[in-house]
């Protein structure tokens, strides 16, 4: 019975509008901090630029898009916690391109692709919607490669944080802390090489996913 009330629309667009308040509190009350500043050219300057990080900070990264002189789309997929999670990322000012890049992911694949050859930006979380969690999908490396546009791997956290037992450990942050924001250098994909591209890429999104955590827990 629970579960059936939590699945009425109404209940769940409630859910959606106070999720959507709670993370724009925190999140604007959090001090941020930017490290690898001269990584950022691009994404500042609003170039299209492919930006990575593992789907446990999805939350805190609308903190990027106030940094960015472009709109970011992110790549959400169609399922229902997918569909709630989109609902959430639309009122901080982040566009949603339904699809994934894992199963099935052509269409994905093609719409993020359209978006970058018209100059736009967009955002993938490697390893969503359900994992394994930290292990990359290879269709981060196949935009790459196929695009010419470079993956920028990054990551944020917050030293006030609830770590949600979920499959990926979601992080939500809480109001008025501290905050880092870790870009990486950004990362060129060959035509031809999306396979052995893919680990790298991978290994740069915990590489900042960790910094950023360090930093905090400092």
């Amino acid at each position: 019975m629970g579960k059936r009330f939590l699945q009425r629309p109404g209940v769940q667009k409630a859910a959606v509008w106070l999720l959507r308040f709670y993370l724009a509190l925190a999140l604007k009350t959090t001090r941020w901090r930017l490290i690898g500043e001269g990584n950022t050219a691009a994404i500042l300057a609003g170039a299209p630029v492919i930006a990575a990080f593992w789907h446990e900070v999805l939350p805190l990264m609308p903190a990027l898009r106030w940094r960015s002189a472009g709109r970011l789309k992110v790549l959400i997929s169609r399922h229902r916690d997918g569909q709630i999670i989109a609902d959430v990322v639309r009122g901080l000012g982040i566009a949603v391109v339904h699809g994934s890049t894992a199963r099935g992911g052509a269409a994905g694949l093609r719409r993020l692709l359209a978006l970058l050859e018209a100059g736009e930006q967009v955002v993938i979380t490697p390893d969503g919607p359900r994992g394994p969690r930290r292990r990359a999908a290879p269709g981060v490396a196949q935009l790459a490669a196929l695009s010419g546009v470079p993956v920028m791997p990054c990551a944020a956290m917050t030293r006030w944080r609830i770590v949600i037992p979920s499959w990926d450990r979601m992080v939500l942050p809480l109001p008025f802390g501290r905050g880092v924001i870790v870009c990486g250098a950004t990362i060129a994909v060959p035509r031809d090489g999306a396979e052995a591209a893919l680990p790298g890429i991978a290994a740069a999104l915990t590489e900042a996913a960790e910094a950023a955590r360090r930093c905090c827990d400092a």
